[in-house]
């Protein structure tokens, strides 16, 4: 799995080709979308027309919460392969933990577990998972998650739960990478684009903040999916393997941390609120 992945996460479908094949002419090789974002049939077809080899691509895709459960999850698992139309996907993932319901949590999981042995997909995995999710998911299950995928930047480190994934052999998997949403920082608003201590270590490699926030990941092990449809940042965000950061450099960027999240609480996901119908086709 390549250590930088491309993401379409609220790219509009018509949108979705011309940006998956701007990435791909730019070199990226692994490319992430889900069930929920109603464009898995549009990075299917970006991947078509490409001229790259299928196997030279690994694609990532999600179950949404209101297909989880043994039997429901294995149906998306066809919804979402007919729509990329692909006999066998690289990387399947929960997208959610469902807290309060979380037995068809497990259930899910073990659709995916069949679906490994299978040989349907090349690995399984989750994301947004605590650790008391991973917990007990761990302890009812049978295969380890390849992946957890969760909100990662500087602001939003999720120190502990890095921790947790790192101990049970999980790979940290990165979304917002480089935040993307404004924070409250000191009791103001801000943007880790914005950031004085990531602009000064960006100058003194001549990369752009974006740049260096991808490279904070990638040397701390974790995997980074940023996302864009302007093919000039699309070939930015890639440009990030030609420089180095110092040790003091990374922990400048982890000083940053201020445990502010900016996507939803895990702990307050539920059906009733988060549930949308995944259409068949």
């Amino acid at each position: 799995m390549p250590a930088l992945g491309f993401g379409v996460y609220q790219t509009p479908p018509d949108e979705t080709i011309a940006a998956v094949s701007a990435a791909l002419a730019t070199g990226y090789r692994h490319i992430d979308t889900a069930a929920a974002y109603g464009n898995e049939r549009e990075v299917g077809e970006a991947i078509r027309h490409s001229g790259i080899a299928r196997d030279e691509v690994f694609v990532e895709t999600k179950i949404w919460i209101s297909d989880y459960g043994y039997d429901e999850t294995l149906h998306g698992f066809d919804k979402s392969a007919g729509k990329l139309r692909i006999d066998r996907i690289d990387l399947l993932i929960l997208h959610q933990a469902l807290p309060g319901e979380f037995d068809r949590t497990v259930q899910a999981y073990k659709a995916l577990e069949k679906l490994y042995t299978d040989g349907r997909v090349r690995a399984i995995g989750v994301s947004n998972f605590m650790p008391e999710h991973l917990t007990r998911l761990l302890a009812e299950t049978e295969i380890v998650p390849a992946v957890n995928q969760i909100e990662v930047h500087p602001y939003f480190r999720q120190s502990e739960l890095l921790a947790v994934d790192t101990e049970h052999g999980i790979l940290n998997q990165a979304w917002s990478p480089i935040g993307g949403i404004t924070f409250y920082r000191d009791g103001t608003h801000g943007s880790t684009l914005a950031d004085p201590v990531i602009g000064e270590i960006a100058t003194a490699h001549g990369k752009s903040p974006a740049q260096v926030m991808l490279r904070w990941h990638l040397q701390q092990g974790r995997q980074a999916i940023p996302k864009s449809v302007r093919p000039a940042r699309i070939a930015e965000n890639f440009d990030i393997f030609d420089f180095e950061l110092t040790a003091g450099q990374l922990d400048a960027i982890d000083g940053l941390d201020t445990g502010v999240r900016g996507g939803p609480e895990p702990a307050a996901i539920t059906l009733e609120q988060f549930g949308i119908e995944i259409p068949e086709a």
